[in-house]
């Protein structure tokens, strides 16, 4: 990956399907595995069960067939490993941002009314139409039946991508999607800011006035889409989302991160203060968020701030995308610091088993460092009396 929009867009389609990677289904796994053309037996006799007319699923399904290099981009996700300065400064370039804002004036009468409608701001916005499809310039070429078919056959997360191939169904029954031409993200996700089939029947909108939903070729309909959406995550009109702040050397460094939160009168009477402008309303709820530590950059994280997981559970993309957020609406970029040097991915799988070993769920040791390492970490640095700030360094991988 380059410093350059135009290739940054190809790495994140590669590595982040947004929704898909940030739903995760609850109940017993559906049937998976096994032979393919037995499984998509059972799949089209689910579709028939819904109450989909036998030609529309015949027709639906005559060509699925597996991917191979959807399992393969699924299983691939070392772009996560990297720490929150080095990806935001390959994500987000000076190309990437004079794009936005002329997106911003092209489409100012649809952000005005996304704002109106739905409450969220066009940063917001721009920025996830930047990170998934580069402003609707690369949009994939999985085809999205393949895709979802191989990830619900496929035995990893069944219980998520079944459900999404079923809806691709219905969205077809509506005329919505071609199962031989409709192409998209490797996770089965389609359009500029690329959204599932379940998500595109429940929040998608005619921005246009066309009379259908074109979230492929419409920037009108996919952003509008997009803000509904957000509105139904739980997305707080006229509320911030995330805010650069300067943090005082005395803070209490265990009571920062995101399973902390207190009302930003509290964290200002600590001596929390706004790199610019002011903070939010004194009695709104907000976490400090030190993505390397407690000498690199410092954000506040509001609750606008938890609906990003709703889009991606990568801590470092949801990160980056709500500073790139604040970007666009004119903030300057951020303090780097100093930060102390984080792990290798090698010595972040490390570090995870050792965590896992003293009881602490991690998700797995997989190498990234997100929400629940970070919490095993920061209770780590407390019980040997380090800075509990959930920066794990080669120090802590050394004491543990």
């Amino acid at each position: 990956m380059r410093h350059t929009a135009r290739l940054a867009a190809p790495l994140i389609l590669a590595a982040l399907p947004a929704f898909a990677q940030a739903q995760e289904a609850t109940g017993p796994k559906p049937p998976c595995g096994g032979d393919f053309g037995a499984w998509v037996e059972g799949v089209k006799a689910e579709a028939a069960a819904m109450g989909h007319a036998p030609d529309t699923v015949n027709t639906f399904f005559s060509g699925v067939r597996p991917d191979q290099s959807v399992l393969q981009a699924d299983r691939a996700q070392g772009v996560f490993q990297r720490d929150f300065i080095d990806f935001s400064r390959r994500l987000i370039s000076e190309n990437r941002i004079a794009n936005g804002r002329a997106n911003a004036e092209k489409y100012d009468s649809t952000f005005d009314r996304i704002e109106a409608e739905y409450g969220v701001p066009r940063g917001v916005l721009l920025a996830f139409w930047a990170f998934e499809t580069d402003y609707g310039a690369v949009q994939g070429d999985f085809n999205t039946v393949n895709a979802l078919a191989t990830l619900a056959h496929d035995c990893r997360r069944p219980e998520l991508f079944r459900p999404q191939l079923l809806a691709a169904v219905e969205l077809y029954a509506q005329g919505g999607i071609d199962p031989a031409s409709t192409t998209g993200a490797w996770a089965g996700e389609i359009g500029q800011v690329q959204m599932l089939p379940e998500d595109i029947i429940e929040n998608g909108v005619d921005g246009d006035g066309d009379g259908r939903v074109d979230l492929k070729g419409s920037a009108r309909d996919a952003l509008l889409s997009g803000g509904k959406m957000l509105s139904s995550l739980g997305w707080r009109a006229g509320e911030p989302w995330l805010q650069e702040i300067t943090v005082p050397e005395t803070l209490d460094w265990s009571q920062t991160g995101l399973d902390t939160q207190r009302p930003v009168s509290e964290w200002q009477a600590l001596g929390v203060s706004a790199r610019n402008g002011d903070l939010g309303a004194a009695d709104l709820p907000a976490s400090v968020l030190l993505p390397m530590g407690k000498d690199g950059p410092a954000f506040l994280a509001y609750p606008n701030f938890r609906v990003y997981f709703e889009w991606n559970q990568s801590l470092v993309y949801v990160t980056t995308a709500a500073y790139f957020a604040n970007r666009l609406e004119g903030a300057p970029v951020y303090d780097a610091g100093n930060p102390a040097p984080g792990l290798s991915g090698e010595q972040m799988v490390r570090l995870q088993e050792k965590l896992q070993a003293r009881g602490h769920d991690v998700g797995g040791a997989d190498g990234i460092l997100g929400e629940m390492t970070r919490q095993a970490v920061q209770a780590e640095q407390q019980r040997l009396g380090l800075p509990a700030d959930a920066w794990p360094t080669p120090a802590l991988l050394e004491a543990l």
